[in-house]
């Protein structure tokens, strides 16, 4: 066995102990235990690897999976927890801090800012944007609206009306960015003629944890989008696999959408994000064709890795475990 080889098997074994674990657990709301394990995982995960999550063997890819689900519930508890603590403020948006990875979300929403900006020709100035799959915690909204689309308004959509009920309520005291967001209950699947009226669609990243409902999600966008708008999916590369679905850029240009860029934090931004384009192609040959749309303007589509920063990410997870441990959360 050669030393990559070694070192994936090594991961997947780290990986899989950290699953046995968490499994364990008898609730997966926030605790010292669970905030630990969490901790570990995403630490493992993090640093650039070598492994390739689509080949692994069947035994892993089902612990892989499960993996993800528990990930997800688990932020699910986390973000309505800390929605209910915000919410006891007079004014929320005053106390974002109180959230040990909000510092994430103002990372990971310039990311996506910059290089929509970038890479959608003539750049953007949207009127309207919708988020698929917003949660309780709509900071990525928040923090696009509030630094990056002062004019822009932004409806939210999520499948859990809990979570929306949580979501509005942060915004009850802002006459500015809360004038401009609005929170709805439905599956993406069931919203025709409302996505034509966007000019950004932004796709969290566990909506469709699985790669065929996540191509089959991207593709009913694809039908139904305007031409021309630019659609925003968030996904992982290498370990962070084990912690985020991965979406094949493929499987948007199948879906209907020109893939613009394609970038791969390796900082503490976990999420990797594609950015494309709805496709006119797509009404002369419609989808499934294999034409409908395009992987890349021309041959290659830009892949954006921003500098390498593991060494203040480490420092950074530590940080986040210590504000976490102190923050005023009754376990």
């Amino acid at each position: 066995m050669d030393a990559q080889s070694k070192e994936v098997d090594a991961l997947v074994q780290k990986i899989t102990g950290l699953h046995a674990a968490i499994a364990k657990l008898p609730s997966l709301s926030p605790s010292p235990d669970v905030d630990a394990l969490f901790t570990d995982l995403v630490t493992a995960c993090a640093p650039p690897s070598p492994v390739d999550v689509t080949k692994l063997a069947p035994e892993a890819q089902a612990m892989r999976e499960g993996l993800i689900r528990l990930c997800s519930e688990a932020e699910g508890k986390l973000e309505a927890h800390y929605s209910d603590m915000l919410a006891a403020f007079d004014n929320p948006l005053d106390h974002l801090g109180v959230f040990p990875y909000y510092s994430n979300y103002i990372n990971l929403s310039k990311l996506e800012y910059e290089l929509l900006a970038r890479y959608v020709p003539g750049g953007i100035a949207p009127a309207r944007v919708a988020f698929i799959g917003s949660g309780p915690l709509p900071f990525s909204s928040y923090v696009l609206a509030a630094r990056h689309l002062p004019d822009t308004v932004f409806d939210n959509y999520d499948l859990c009306g809990a979570a929306n009920d949580r979501a509005s309520r942060l915004f009850r005291a802002d006459k500015d960015v809360g004038a401009r967001m609005s929170f709805h209950t439905a599956d993406v699947a069931d919203l025709t003629d409302e996505l034509a009226t966007y000019d950004v669609v932004f796709l969290a990243a566990l909506v469709g944890m699985a790669a065929e409902d996540k191509a089959k999600v991207i593709a009913h966008l694809g039908a139904h989008m305007a031409d021309g708008a630019a659609l925003v999916v968030r996904s992982a590369h290498g370990a962070r696999g084990f912690l985020y679905p991965i979406v094949d850029p493929q499987d948007i240009g199948r879906g209907g959408f020109e893939v613009l860029a394609v970038c791969h934090p390796d900082d503490d931004v976990v999420n990797s994000v594609i950015i494309a384009q709805k496709s006119n192609d797509v009404h002369e040959y419609g989808l499934g064709s294999g034409r409908g749309g395009r992987y890349a303007r021309g041959t290659v589509v830009p892949v954006v890795s921003p500098p390498c920063r593991f060494g203040e990410m480490v420092a950074d997870v530590t940080q986040k475990r210590e504000e976490f441990a102190k923050a005023e959360v009754a376990f």
